[in-house]
């Protein structure tokens, strides 16, 4: 008698399972590095309010993180969420971002900076509703 050729059908259906179970893995890590990226668009869009904040600090020594806000001393006005504009709010020395009003899994989705002291070295701490999502 011949031996038969060919795969059986349990052999077809393990290996279509283990290649569903790969493909979603992928999927799923593809999709939260996709995440990552653009919500890094915020994140950069912080960097010219962070480095006014600084420049502010070390040029004009301020008594109090109290006297940093947006629109004042040198650093840009805050901005009004929006959406197509990522808003902005710089109060206390605290830099908050928020995500655009959108139909993303971003939205209103927050990243801010704050000053751990007026004065030099500068250290900011990071926060907002992005740290629990691990995307900054």
């Amino acid at each position: 008698m011949k031996k038969p050729l060919g795969f059986t059908l349990l052999k077809l259906m393990t290996f279509l399972a283990i290649f569903t179970l790969i493909i979603t893995i992928v999927l799923a890590a593809f999709q939260n590095h996709s995440i990552r990226a653009e919500f890094s668009e915020l994140v950069i869009a912080a960097i010219p309010y962070k480095e006014a904040v600084e420049r502010v600090i070390r040029t004009r020594n301020p008594s109090a993180l109290s006297d940093l806000d947006g629109g004042s001393l040198g650093i840009p006005a805050n901005v009004t969420v929006g959406e197509t504009v990522h808003g902005v709010v710089v109060a206390d020395g605290v830099i908050t971002m928020t995500w655009q009003h959108d139909s993303t899994i971003l939205h209103g989705m927050t990243y801010t900076l704050t000053l751990d002291d007026a004065e030099p070295p500068i250290q900011w701490s990071r926060g907002g509703s992005c740290v629990g999502k691990h995307l900054c």
